[in-house]
């Protein structure tokens, strides 16, 4: 490639292509460009045209000079004339930018240069990175350019793939190159940029090659070439493609995350409605126990042993269902036993209780939210498709809801306290009559229900703040995904609350967060219209009788 050399204001002499390498590569005077000053008045003037066909120019020259006004421009520090002289400013030292001379500032003014030109210039300084030694700083300019391209520095990307040798990096200079060569005036280029731009399957190049298939005001094609257009096109397809997988992927993984959570909140809730029958309005706060017993043992973790930091959750797990436990025991024992069978006064009572814990919660911890931090190793994502990251903590909340579904299923049906709570589900009064203390067993189901709503709240504190309302926003959705499962059963659960997860996530890119609320709602009063057991029937207390 051979490169216009100014020897002078005065005349232009063309050096050949291997003298102008020889100035890439070891920078030596012999062959240095020279500005002069037709090259740097526009930059003077308020043509903001004129001013970036100047900074291209100086871009394509890319010697020590014409860098040295680009680094002013970028650092504010290039002054403009009223004679329409560029001159730089470098602390209290000034210098022509043609002559090099120390001159004084006068009444220079800065150069203005709007946010276009300001991006191309700084695009130009990191194009100057690519002929760095060090392959870390190359390396950084290749991601600050591909993040945004300008076909103005493909003189430097041109001369950096000619001398790059390592393997990685030059895969991305290539499609570097492609993104400045869309453009270019050879044909063969543009298929092959074109090629190269849809083979990296970023769903951001969708706007570098739109425009390749537009149509101009008269209803010609913008790009000329049949077969840049076809690749164009092609890639474009292929894009969609991938861009409607992700948004179907990331649709599932939302459902499933947020079933996740609704699964953790109901699935409490199955266990001590289907055992006892009591409509507990206070269930919410439960979870609002469990995320502050996070909160405390985090708190300690940050004041005593700041070192193991990342280790907190390992004790707030036990520390939230130890806490939620605790006060759904004392609840049942002091409240809710005098009120069995008596379905109204009930959902009154546990109500009135939901307003004094959170009450309570305000004057412990005060009315604003709190913030409980993610461990390291649940911070950040993993990308599975271009336009998709799957965050740590959701997955992480997702692996827990099995794990504690696991436990509850091993709890009921491989225990001795299982089995009880089994057979007062099905039949109080036999239970009663072959000697179960069925009062007892209340009190542990609930108890046991209140903690897996505490392990609940540990999990919502690692996705979002921590407020004395937390548990409001849970309540109603438990009751959904437990009747819609079927009361007192385990597997309905499960199903119910990852299915109202799915079936939300799914309607609300059409109709938005609160009108998929009540779609879901409706539908749910529509199936229970039709199966009042909801998904899995259960013989329950109704057949005493």
């Amino acid at each position: 490639m051979a490169f216009s050399l100014l020897i002078s204001a005065r005349r232009l002499a063309r050096r050949s292509i291997g003298c102008a390498a020889l100035v890439l590569l070891t920078g030596t005077p012999l062959a240095a460009y020279a500005l002069t000053s037709a090259d740097v008045a526009p930059l003077a003037a308020d043509d903001f045209d004129a001013k970036s066909a100047a900074i291209d120019k100086l871009i394509a020259n890319h010697d020590k000079e014409s860098m040295a006004v680009l680094k002013a421009l970028s650092d504010d520090s290039a002054l403009a004339t009223d004679a329409g002289g560029v001159l730089l400013q470098d602390g209290d030292t000034v210098r022509d930018a043609v002559t090099g001379k120390t001159v004084p500032a006068g009444d220079a003014q800065p150069v203005t240069l709007n946010n276009l030109l300001r991006s191309k210039v700084a695009g130009a300084l990191s194009g100057m990175q690519l002929d760095s030694p060090d392959a870390a700083t190359r390396d950084a300019a290749i991601t600050s350019l591909l993040q945004n391209p300008d076909p103005s520095i493909k003189p430097l990307v041109d001369a950096a793939r000619a001398k790059e040798t390592d393997p990685a990096l030059k895969k991305r200079l290539d499609t570097l190159w492609a993104m400045t060569a869309l453009h270019d005036a050879d044909p063969a280029k543009r298929l092959d940029a074109v090629q190269l731009v849809a083979a990296r399957h970023d769903l951001d190049m969708n706007e570098l090659l739109r425009p390749l298939v537009a149509k101009k005001p008269d209803g010609t094609f913008v790009e000329p070439d049949d077969r840049v257009r076809a690749a164009a096109q092609s890639g474009i397809d292929e894009l969609d493609a991938i861009q409607r997988r992700s948004q179907i992927a990331g649709t599932l993984f939302a459902g499933l995350s947020l079933g996740s959570v609704l699964l953790l909140a109901a699935l409490g809730l199955a266990i001590t409605y289907g055992l006892i029958g009591v409509i507990n309005m206070a269930h919410g706060e439960f979870l609002m126990i469990g995320a502050y017993a996070t909160y405390v043992v985090q708190n300690l973790f940050q004041r005593f042993a700041p070192g193991a930091f990342d280790w907190y959750p390992l004790l707030a797990v036990p520390a939230s269902f130890a806490a939620a436990g605790i006060v759904g025991i004392v609840l049942e024992r002091l409240v809710l036993k005098h009120l069995y069978g008596r379905p109204l006064e009930t959902l009154l009572t546990t109500f009135g209780v939901s307003l004094i814990l959170i009450q309570a919660t305000r004057m412990l911890f005060g009315a604003q939210n709190v913030q409980v931090v993610n461990p390291s190793w649940m911070s950040g994502g993993v990308t599975v498709l271009p336009n998709l990251i799957l965050p740590y903590n959701r997955l992480a909340i997702l692996a827990f809801s099995l794990i504690v579904v696991g436990i509850a299923w091993a709890v009921l049906t491989k225990t001795r306290l299982g089995l009880f709570v089994r057979a007062v589900t099905q039949n109080r009064r036999m239970a009663a009559c072959v000697g179960v203390k069925t009062a007892r067993v209340d009190s542990y189901a609930f108890a046991f229900g209140a903690g897996i709503a505490g392990l609940g709240g540990c999990a919502l504190s690692q996705i979002g703040n921590v407020g004395p309302d937390l548990g409001q926003s849970y309540i109603i959705d438990s009751f959904m995904a437990v009747v819609l499962g079927g009361v007192g059963q385990l597997a309905g659960t499960v199903i119910g609350g990852f299915g109202l997860g799915l079936v939300s996530k799914a309607i609300e890119p059409f109709w938005g967060a609160v009108l998929a609320k009540i779609a879901v709602l409706v539908l749910i009063v529509l199936f229970i219209q039709k199966r009042p057991q909801g998904m899995f029937a259960l013989k329950g207390r109704s057949a005493e009788a």
